[in-house]
């Protein structure tokens, strides 16, 4: 069995300082917005050079509150992409606006900054809301220039991308910090994850951190006194204090599943495969750090017979997204139609996610690729 991610390695790596790090909340009583949380968050603030860091129950809410924190009109247009998770575009209709999807890059499945842009100069679009898909970071340059140019307010969706990195000139910055606000999430399955539900929401602007504190906490800065009306969304102390220990490792982690992408890239090179992969391109800076790997086929049926053929020989795949988010039925109020969007819709045909994590072996990767093999 090769699973497409596992969790209990990199435990049994961790054990003892994460069971000590969950005794010493538990046994400090502090457990609802206390040390730990404040620790990690100023952790992880150091760590992507930002100025405030928000602890937040999930990565979904803090899309939510990020967003609420800007500021929208009810009817509101925001720019996003189809072909990403469903919370990136919840997101807006929660908070009363209506999401204007623009198509995907074919090589980076990233959002197409050039289509983003045609449709900025026909529409009065305040808000776009970029996405870093499956790790790989936005072109930070071009995302800098439409937010300049046109006085958009960038919320960068970094839920898969933490430690990703761009240039902006001669700087080499971290995904989350180009925006006005930045939002990641820790679910267990993320290259930094926690052991449940968790999220945080980064920014350099003090009035927006303001917000979001208050918009965590119901709305108040100081207890039983609401200012606005908020949510229960507060980060686990237990969950802080976790992601403080593997916070030290995820550059570890991150060159690995670097050298992951590399392995898989030469065994497809070697046996002249017709697999499109995410190739590692040296840059000087991480543009990619492999939340996902996910490989893309000539058509649909080629892609569900290797799926097939993986799970039958105990390997495990997942397809990200089989259905782009214009054509899901919750949002067919916004009259979008299959064909409206046509590299997203490929792309939920043709790709498949295969297994990934750092401390996923050499051997087994090659027996993944030798079972794909076999299937073409």
């Amino acid at each position: 069995m090769i699973p497409l991610f596992d969790m209990t390695r990199q435990y049994e790596n961790l054990r003892e300082e994460i069971l000590k790090a969950i005794d010493d909340v538990l046994s400090s009583g502090k457990v609802i917005l206390g040390p730990a949380v404040s620790e990690f968050e100023s952790e992880f603030a150091r760590y992507l050079n930002v100025k405030h860091a928000i602890g937040v129950a999930n990565g979904s809410d803090a899309l939510v509150i990020a967003l609420q924190s800007i500021g929208i009109e009810k009817g509101e247009k925001i720019i996003t992409t189809p072909y990403t998770f469903f919370a990136t575009a919840s997101c807006i209709v929660r908070n009363g606006g209506v999401p204007v999807f623009v198509d995907v890059d074919k090589d980076t499945y990233n959002i197409d900054l050039n289509q983003v842009e045609d449709v900025l100069k026909r529409e009065k679009i305040r808000i776009v809301i970029p996405v870093h898909l499956f790790g790989r970071s936005v072109d930070f340059e071009n995302l800098l220039f439409l937010k300049e140019k046109y006085h958009v307010k960038i919320l960068e969706d970094s839920a898969q991308s933490v430690g990703s990195e761009g240039k902006i000139g001669n700087k080499i910055l971290k995904s989350g910090t180009i925006g006005d606000i930045g939002i990641f999430s820790f679910f267990p399955t993320k290259n930094l994850g926690a052991y449940g539900d968790a999220g945080m929401i980064v920014t350099n602007n003090d009035e927006l951190a303001e917000k979001c504190r208050m918009l965590r906490q119901h709305g108040s800065k100081k207890k039983y006194y609401h200012e606005m009306v908020g949510y229960n969304s507060r980060i686990d102390s237990i969950h802080a204090a976790i992601l403080s220990v593997k916070l030290k490792y995820l550059d570890e982690w991150t060159t690995r599943r670097i050298e992951i992408a590399k392995e898989y890239q030469r065994l497809f090179e070697d046996y002249k495969l017709p697999v499109k992969y995410p190739k590692v391109v040296e840059t000087g800076y991480r543009n990619h750090v492999y939340h996902q790997y996910v490989v893309e086929f000539e058509n649909e049926e080629t892609r569900n017979r290797v799926k097939e053929h993986l799970e039958e020989s105990g390997i495990g795949t997942a397809l990200y997204y089989p259905l782009p988010l214009h054509l899901q039925k919750c949002f067919s109020e916004y009259g979008y139609k299959e064909g409206d969007f046509p590299v997203a819709e490929s792309l939920s045909k043709t790709t498949l996610a295969l297994p990934i994590f750092p401390e996923l072996r050499n051997e087994e990767i090659k027996e993944v690729v030798e079972k794909i093999k076999e299937s073409l």
